[in-house]
């Protein structure tokens, strides 16, 4: 296995929104970053991921960019991201930015120009079709709800928009589009950042005959009509021979769609494009037919499956990517552990989950901390756009609006995006005016001052097991089996290499359990656990983790 810096690296993303104001106009700002650096760095991680800063009338959230080479004057300058960007480099970490390459902000020069007229040296920079039978040119929906085609007046057809009405689909047949991104792409790393996450870029390709969608599960629509489009493997390659090789960055492509038939394509070493992908088989796991507001119960088995699947694919051809959330997902140990009555226990579990997977750990603010989904009393208080477009949805059906309202409670994106809770003070220290989006109520219970100085906090227990992974490089490289797959309490694996085995386990449940599997208990020692005090080594607590090395 090569082994190489961003194989290693634990990545801390950051929604800059969210993240730390510091002029008090409730929005998160690029000084604000700067500021909290040293305690960035007190966490271990290597790379800070920063969430769009460019110019943007945010439709939604700075994904959709009117301008790629400016700063967002909510965030600050261009002069504050150059000073930010040399401290992150002064103190020894590296910075990704998010590329957003599928899709502009209608408010683009390009896209205002493009829907002028249809001679318009711009036209071909999006992607226009007449309409049919009086409606638009196909059936396929929007990702954020609604027709995912616009009609435009002027030239008497449609736009294609998988997201917002506000994000037009940029037509990558156009060899000028992809020139005007790999400039942009250039621009950056000239300027010293260290790589790209890079949004959605499994749908740059589209199906040029825009076929109607036949199935109603929305998860299959997006695998089969939206991504994996039949040149975004040209694209890509196209991308990293033009720019992307030229410079030592790391790349992570946002994948929906992507899966374990598809997956390798995007990533394996002889291929020349990217280094990793985010696949969401793991984080649509509760989602019904109808997408994340039909949830289901998130089943252990398949979660167990999912990671061990995709180790095994990537495993000495490509590499993998290990996160349980991002902005786009509601809190992890809302999601997948047990925030109301075993918040530390769940929340260090899935540290110890995270750090002990084979790929590059990403950790989401707030994560390290135990930051929980929160529940606005109405719809008013919620700013995303994908969640209100459902709401509206929902509502035109003549569902149960209190029904659907707990379901938001549940999956709504802003679970996510509240505000960074630093300390006790007004709005949880991370402004002095009124912030954006509203703090969560538990800000004076779960926030960063509390937990900094307390050895037992879930904030310590995430830099100790961060520092554990450095130190055992087994975790980063080292071999994986999966123990007793079927088992539906426990998920348990072998990590080994030809210095070191190791046997982690992880309590997925309420109740104190015994881990009845043949393991040869006297070679192994434990060398690390979530509880203070342990029985014996297969007695398990609620939601306990214990790693076992074997001893020589």
């Amino acid at each position: 296995m090569n082994s190489t810096w961003w194989k290693e690296s634990v990545v801390y993303q950051i929604y800059p929104r969210s993240f730390n104001d510091t002029n008090g106009d409730g929005i998160g700002d690029l000084q604000g970053v700067h500021e909290k650096l040293d305690y960035i760095k007190s966490l271990g991680v290597d790379v800070i991921w920063l969430c769009p800063v460019y110019e943007s009338p945010n439709d939604d959230n700075g994904y959709d960019i009117s301008d790629y080479r400016k700063i967002m004057t909510d965030f600050g300058t261009q002069a504050d991201f150059d000073v930010l960007l040399a401290e992150i480099h002064r103190k020894g970490m590296k910075l990704v930015m998010d590329l957003v390459a599928n899709h502009t902000s209608d408010e683009h020069y390009w896209f205002e120009e493009a829907k002028k007229s249809k001679d318009n040296p711009y036209r071909d920079y999006y992607i226009w079709r007449d309409g049919k039978n009086e409606g638009p040119p196909n059936n396929w929906q929007s990702i954020f709800k609604g027709s995912a085609w616009r009609y435009n007046e002027a030239t008497d057809d449609y736009f294609l928009h998988l997201f917002t009405k506000k994000q037009p689909d940029l037509n990558w047949e156009n060899p000028n589009v992809r020139k005007e991104i790999y400039a942009v792409i250039k621009y950056w790393l000239d300027k010293g950042v260290d790589g790209f996450r890079m949004d959605v870029i499994s749908l740059i390709s589209k199906q040029l005959d825009f076929p109607d969608a036949t199935t109603p599960n929305f998860n299959e629509v997006i695998t089969k009509y939206y991504a994996n489009g039949p040149k975004v493997h040209t694209y890509l390659n196209e991308m990293n021979k033009e720019v992307l090789s030229k410079y030592d960055i790391m790349t992570v492509g946002e994948g929906p769609g992507i899966n374990l038939a598809n997956g390798l394509d995007y990533v394996h070493s002889d291929r020349d494009e990217l280094n990793m992908v985010f696949h969401f088989d793991h984080m649509y796991i509760d989602c019904g037919e109808g997408g994340k507001y039909d949830p289901i119960a998130v089943d252990l088995v398949r979660f167990k499956e999912v990671f061990t699947q995709w180790d095994e694919k990537l495993k000495g051809k490509g590499w993998g990517s290990i996160y349980l959330g991002n902005h786009d997902f509601s809190r992890m140990v809302s999601r997948f552990g047990n925030a109301k009555n075993y918040h530390f226990e769940s929340a260090t579990l899935l540290c110890s989950l995270l750090c002990s997977m084979r790929g590059t750990v990403y950790i989401y603010q707030g994560d390290e901390i135990g930051m929980t989904n929160v529940a606005f009393p109405t719809i008013d208080y919620y700013n995303d756009v994908e969640t209100l477009n459902s709401w509206k949805e929902a509502e035109d059906n003549g569902q149960d609006m209190n029904a659907f309202l707990k379901l938001v409670h549940m999956q709504s994106r802003d679970n996510a995006r509240t505000p960074m809770q630093w300390n006790e003070q007004d709005h949880a220290g991370f402004t002095e005016g009124q912030p954006w989006l509203k703090v969560n109520p538990n800000y004076k219970s779960i926030n960063v001052a509390s937990q900094n100085d307390s050895p037992n906090s879930i904030l310590n227990f995430y830099r100790r097991m961060i520092a554990y992974r450095k130190k055992n490089k087994t975790m980063v490289y080292g071999d994986y089996k999966c123990l007793d797959e079927k088992n539906d309490t426990f998920y348990a694996y072998e990590r080994w290499d030809e210095k070191s085995s190791y046997i982690i386990v992880h309590n997925f449940s309420d109740n104190r359990r015994s881990w009845d599997y043949p393991i040869s208990w006297s070679e192994y020692v434990e060398e690390l656990s979530n509880y203070n005090q342990n029985g014996a080594a297969k007695m398990f607590k609620p939601w306990q983790t214990k790693i076992f090395v074997k001893s020589r």
